[in-house]
């Protein structure tokens, strides 16, 4: 978390948008705290047609992303990966966000990389959207793809 920067983002008009969720069971604590941030927000914008499914851990988010990047116009991706004492953290995290890049522009979809890659369990807290949170990424990555997605209906008018 920089700190700064942030381009606070406000609710949109997302009425009549369908959005999938995709979650991880890993720190499923945490990841059901945000997929339930993420459809909050969504009905915060109007969005009444949101489908939730869960995966084992964050490498199958693309995966599952992509199936409901061919049916939904925006797709947020949940999970929560934390460093241990192996690279295996590294070879995640790079696999989880080329993954997702991949299938947003393959599918020319909007898909909201709301995976936490922390270094704690604390730093999780934190990003997870619970009461003493500073930051609520269930949330924010919902409005932020919600948002993509409304841009890129706009740009396809004649």
């Amino acid at each position: 978390m920089a700190g700064f920067g942030d381009p606070r983002m406000e609710n949109v008009d997302a009425s009549g948008l369908k959005l999938g969720i995709v979650g991880s069971r890993w720190h499923d604590e945490l990841v059901d705290h945000m997929i339930e941030r993420a459809k909050a927000a969504a009905e915060e914008c109007g969005v009444t047609d949101v489908v939730v499914a869960r995966v084992a851990g964050s490498v199958e988010l693309p995966i599952v992303a992509q199936a409901m990047a061919r049916k939904f116009d925006a797709v947020v991706a949940l999970g929560v990966v934390i460093k241990g004492e192996t690279d295996h953290f590294k070879y995640v995290c790079n696999s989880v966000t080329d993954g997702l890049t991949r299938v947003a522009l393959d599918e020319s979809t909007p898909v909201g990389h709301g995976v936490l890659t922390v270094m704690s369990l604390g730093q999780a807290r934190d990003r997870a959207g619970l009461e003493d949170s500073v930051e609520d990424k269930g949330w924010q990555t919902t409005v932020a793809v919600l948002d993509a997605a409304l841009a890129l209906r706009e740009l396809a008018k004649p």
